[in-house]
């Protein structure tokens, strides 16, 4: 599947450095050739010479080797590649990125390519929320460079949250996404799913039944034609797609931020079931019984994600696709929707209790246009987010 493919993996320093060994065998058995680049900090975790007897690559570690910068090695390092994989990366790597620093052999390779860049972040779960971290994490995003994880778990720490470096299948199958030469390569689109979690105090929120299982099926069926995703996603129960740049959001507020950062996107495609509504103050504490005196709570309407970017007058993606979820008057309800967004298109469905489809396995849809509505059968929703990727790689490419 990768064979002939060039990836050079940089890998930085950190507990997780371990799994890289991992990536490479999975690497080569998938046909591809790795030429490794280790950072001074890397080789406390692992060896130059086991990561080089796995890729049957040296492995590069000095960016003043007089051998091979008699010849600019650096340069020609990073341009041959096919993909630049930077797992793991540190905050301190992602820092450099960001900042465009070139002390090393890693951060020069990473500034002097004209390769697409791929890094999975590892780091301290304090680390990775820190709003330096933050800062790096969107102007890299907007530098084009494409994340894989990190995922919420168990730290070598012993602290638990999002921080963990994804695991080397999903890297891998990010890697392939992007490598394959699918009708959507080279596209960027983004991808809202689930539910927004809306608090009435600490342990009290407004949500919704929905699973998150629709988006997280559009999102790998867009990656397997060949699109970069950022998957903004509410606390959803569906795994999350493997090779996506997730960002887990709590509210639709946070949802909406999200969604603007990840922009300039050729796509956007609206499945998240976001709440309309927020209590208009939180309370900052458990909200106790008063003597049979039920609370008072005033609500307040949340920004309308869709319409908002549907009505973007600049950087607007090309095509914009919300989703309805409907129990009376799907039709009508949904194309109404549709002309009062400005979205290019409706995915509509009914969601009534009797159906199942709201936390199921299937979807029936109705794709609404401005001058069409195009009754698709009843289908399992990986068949169904196979059917819109294919309509959305039609249009873009019509578009071209």
């Amino acid at each position: 599947m990768l064979s002939s493919k060039r990836i050079l993996l940089i890998i930085s320093g950190g507990i997780a450095a371990y799994k890289s060994l991992e990536l490479i065998r999975l690497l080569k058995k998938q046909g591809a050739d790795v030429t490794p680049v280790l950072t001074k900090a890397a080789q406390e975790f692992v060896t130059p010479l086991s990561v080089s007897a796995l890729a049957g690559e040296k492995a590069y570690t000095d960016l003043f080797d007089l051998t091979d910068e008699a010849e600019m090695g650096h340069i020609q390092l990073s341009r041959v590649a096919d993909l630049v994989v930077v797992a793991p990366a540190t905050a301190d790597i992602m820092g450099k990125m960001a900042q465009g620093r070139a002390d090393d052999l890693a951060s020069t390779l990473l500034l002097a390519t004209d390769t697409s860049v791929m890094i999975a972040p590892a780091m301290n779960v304090r680390m990775w929320e820190h709003p330096a971290t933050q800062r790096n994490l969107q102007t890299l995003r907007s530098d084009g460079v494409t994340f894989v994880g990190p995922n919420d778990g168990d730290m070598a720490c012993g602290e638990f949250g999002p921080g963990r470096m994804a695991e080397p299948a999903e890297i891998l199958e990010a890697i392939t996404a992007t490598l394959s030469d699918g009708p959507l390569k080279g596209k960027h689109i983004v991808v809202t799913s689930g539910p927004t979690h809306e608090p009435i105090d600490p342990v009290r929120y407004i949500a919704n039944r929905s699973s998150g299982a629709q988006g997280s099926a559009i999102a790998n069926a867009l990656m397997a034609l060949g699109a970069r995703v950022t998957f903004v996603t509410g606390p959803a129960d569906a795994p999350m797609p493997e090779g996506a740049s997730v960002v887990p959001v709590q509210t639709a507020a946070e949802m909406m931020n999200a969604v603007q950062q990840a922009l300039p996107a050729d796509a956007a495609v609206f499945a998240a079931a976001v709440a309309d509504w927020r209590v208009a103050s939180a309370s900052g504490s458990k909200i106790k019984k008063d003597n049979g005196k039920l609370p008072s709570l005033e609500f307040a309407e949340n920004q309308d994600i869709l319409a908002s970017v549907s009505q973007m007058k600049q950087g607007r993606p090309e095509l914009v696709v919300g989703f309805a979820a409907e129990t009376d008057d799907v039709l009508a309800n949904a194309t109404a929707k549709r002309a009062r967004k400005g979205c290019d298109w409706i995915v509509a469905n009914d969601v009534s209790p009797e159906t199942g489809i709201m936390g199921g396995s299937e979807n029936a849809v109705t794709l609404i246009s401005a001058d069409s509505a195009e009754e698709w059968p009843r289908m399992s929703k990986t068949e169904t987010a196979r059917k819109l990727a294919a309509q959305i790689a039609l249009t873009l490419g019509e578009n071209t």
